[in-house]
């Protein structure tokens, strides 16, 4: 049996195994975005805002090299992919902003608990999202 055959079937009895590679991948995502955003500051001298995108920008290309490389599988140079990636990053940003805002200023609650609905949805979303859409396997290769 070849490697990427051996691969499937793990992912076909093990789709847990999906899911924790995912928060993985999600996990060293975020410190690259961290580290880009601190390191665009410092060394590029940008303001905090830019920073941040750059940082943002650093860590959805590690989430969509690491997500379908290593999580879905797929080939990462296929551009429809990466712009359906894209598409579900800008919503999970958006799903987030609208989560906190409504939480603290329509709810009144502080940061830290407008925080948790953003942590449990938001990557249950962009999971479900992506592999279902954006990393979906074609119905004649999934044959």
């Amino acid at each position: 049996m070849r490697l990427p055959t051996v691969i499937r079937e793990i992912d076909r009895e093990a789709p847990l195994l999906e899911v924790a590679i995912f928060i993985v991948v999600g996990v060293t995502a975020t410190a690259c975005q961290y580290v880009g955003s601190l390191a665009a500051q410092h060394w590029l001298g940008l303001g905090p805002v830019l920073a941040s995108l750059a940082g943002y920008a650093l860590g959805v290309c590690v989430s969509y090299f690491g997500n379908s490389c290593f999580t879905f599988r797929r080939p990462a140079l296929h551009a429809p992919q990466f712009v359906r990636f894209a598409t579900i990053s800008v919503t999970g940003l958006a799903i987030n902003l609208t989560i906190v805002w409504i939480a603290t200023h329509s709810l009144g609650w502080p940061l830290w608990l407008a925080m948790v609905p953003v942590v449990l949805l938001v990557p249950t979303a962009t999971f479900v999202m992506s592999k279902f859409w954006a990393f979906r396997v074609p119905t004649a290769e999934a044959a």
